[in-house]
């Protein structure tokens, strides 16, 4: 018990001093933004997200799903917009509603509900979205899915487009999230389908 109990804390502790602290000295969210970004910094998941959970710079957060804690805390520390990629269905199995948490707690809630298929595809559009949810918030952003490896192929091609981070670099970054270029899309990867073009440099899988 008492070692859980200190798990609790420090991950909280990490949380909050990762939100409270600039990460990289740099601010990514707002209009007008370009240029490189720092690179990801990886903090605590425990009872907070599944799988990952980064940091970027001051304002930005990409991790995995979280849990209703991990959104409280992060609102208490300056995060205005949560960027959500998983599909209804998916937010069904989460065990709490968190468009109403988020509502609640007055914090914007975009959900571009991705999965590849012809109604949901990985596309320009998607990636259009989130652009201009990176430009109008007010405050700092959590960009989320599952593992967070939507979440990297899209952040990958937001750094490719918008602000023109060379496509080695974009990738780097990415793959320090969880990008997974080996997981089996298909002819084309998610990050080839948001910039509606083939990216030579990702890692193919063996067929």
């Amino acid at each position: 018990m008492h070692a859980r109990l200190s798990s609790r804390f420090l991950a909280a502790t990490t949380l909050a001093l990762a939100i409270a602290l600039p990460a990289g000295a740099q601010s990514i969210v707002g209009p007008g933004k370009t240029g490189p970004v720092p690179d990801p910094v990886n903090l605590e998941t425990a009872d907070l997200f599944q799988v990952k959970f980064v940091s970027i710079g001051d304002d930005m957060f990409i991790g995995g799903q979280p849990t209703e804690r991990a959104l409280r805390e992060l609102r208490a520390r300056g995060v205005t917009t949560v960027v959500n990629l998983r599909m209804p269905e998916e937010m069904s199995q989460v065990g709490f509603d968190e468009a109403a948490v988020l509502a609640e707690l007055g914090i914007t809630y975009v959900n571009i509900p991705m999965r590849g298929t012809p109604e949901h595809p990985y596309g320009p559009k998607a990636l259009d979205a989130f652009a201009a949810a990176m430009a109008s918030a007010k405050g700092k952003v959590l960009l989320h899915c599952t593992l967070a490896w939507r979440a990297s192929h899209l952040w990958a091609a937001y750094l490719i487009r918008d602000r023109q981070v060379p496509v080695a670099t974009a990738l780097s970054q990415a793959r320090a999230i969880n990008l997974r270029e080996e997981a089996p899309f298909g002819p084309q990867q998610p990050i080839e389908g948001f910039l509606a073009r083939t990216v030579p440099e990702l890692v193919r899988p063996k067929r």
